[in-house]
């Protein structure tokens, strides 16, 4: 049986991650609930650590470890009030993103647990 990093990198890949993430942000920038959370001057940035956190994380890739040490997700997401309404909007985002890069429903199945599991991870606020 295929480990969850061994159906992302045949499905997906790190090319293929770069761009879901690049899709997750050109809905961000506009989003009334998301980008409001995003500093203007960072954007590159932003986009550039949640793909390296994602090619890390599915594909064993060092870069966000290298650039970043530890993940500590909750740690850096503690300033930004991160309630049920923004979860869910982060996961809509990010389906919305995989919908646009046609992930594969094998792929998906791997991802979209993962996801809605990290975007309950950070919550910090009861609303």
């Amino acid at each position: 049986m295929e480990s969850m990093e061994e159906i992302v990198a045949r499905e997906v890949g790190a090319d293929g991650l770069a761009a879901m993430v690049a899709a997750f942000y050109r809905q961000v920038r506009t989003d009334d609930v998301l980008g409001p959370m995003y500093p203007d001057q960072d954007w590159e940035g932003s986009e550039k650590r949640l793909r390296e956190f994602l090619q890390f994380r599915f594909l064993g890739m060092e870069a966000y470890t290298e650039n970043r040490g530890h993940p500590r997700l909750r740690m850096r997401h503690f300033p930004f009030v991160i309630g049920e309404r923004e979860s869910a909007r982060w996961v809509q985002l990010m389906e919305t993103a995989m919908d646009e890069c046609t992930v594969s429903p094998e792929a998906r199945a791997v991802m979209s647990p993962f996801f809605a599991q990290v975007a309950e991870f950070l919550r910090n606020h009861p609303r």
